[in-house]
């Protein structure tokens, strides 16, 4: 709600905060940025809150907004300048998965997330509330098809780097210092499909040492990002 309101990046058309809610810092911080933008404030009942609200959790605060804005492929490319580095998702369906990539996404410095239009979990106000403010720092694209989108990356020189736990070469063999990557991620239960599989330019591993055969998409494509960041942090400098 306050990277919502401060981020700026969508209209907030209403703050709706619970009449039962008790005083808090971050509550306080909500009230001034809704003044500050002069998003009206609505004071209203615990039960009426959590019919409107449409999500469980809701901490006693909502607001209504804008669409998250998206972008073309072509633009989350582009960018500001920066090296691209984008994750694809390509089939996440749970909620707070998709949610908590996303806050890791965002964390490590992803430039962008691309989104297909069906059979992918939307962002929804359970992703959201998962994602912490995330989503309104982040860039979005939505495509027809995610195999459609990785020829396009191709195209314009980014590397589609696919995860599958059962590849025998690793994300820690690839050298991503100075390449536009894009991290593609496939779903919980199938992981990557085969079209989009042939798609990608490296298909890698994380290198798990316990029993479970699996990370889960979320956690599995936070450590991806985050060894993109490790690289492209120590890069020399020249």
């Amino acid at each position: 709600m306050l990277e919502l309101l401060t981020a700026g990046r969508r209209r907030a058309r209403r703050v709706v905060i619970s009449e039962a809610q008790e005083s808090s810092e971050l509550l306080d911080a909500i009230e001034s940025a809704a003044r500050d933008r002069r998003v009206p404030v609505a004071y209203v009942s615990r039960a009426r809150l959590d019919r409107e609200a449409r999500t469980e959790g809701n901490q006693g605060v909502y607001a209504l907004c804008d669409p998250v804005p998206t972008s073309s492929l072509a633009e989350l490319c582009a960018g500001d300048g920066t090296t691209p580095f984008l994750v694809v998702c390509d089939g996440v369906t749970d909620p707070r998965n998709l949610g908590a990539l996303l806050r890791s996404a965002e964390c490590a410095g992803v430039t962008g997330i691309v989104l297909p239009r069906h059979r992918s979990a939307r962002l929804t106000p359970a992703v959201t509330k998962t994602a912490s403010g995330a989503i309104e720092r982040l860039d979005f694209a939505a495509v027809a098809g995610i195999p459609t989108a990785l020829r396009d990356l191709f195209d314009v020189g980014v590397l589609s780097v696919g995860l599958a736990a059962e590849s025998r070469r690793t994300i820690y063999d690839l050298d991503l210092r100075d390449v536009p990557v894009a991290i593609v991620i496939g779903g919980e239960e199938r992981g990557l499909s085969r079209l989009t599989r042939t798609r990608c330019d490296e298909v890698v591993a994380i290198p798990q040492h316990g029993e479970i055969s699996s990370l889960n998409a979320g956690v599995a494509g936070a450590v991806a990002c985050f060894e993109v960041a490790r690289q492209r942090a120590t890069r020399p400098v020249h």
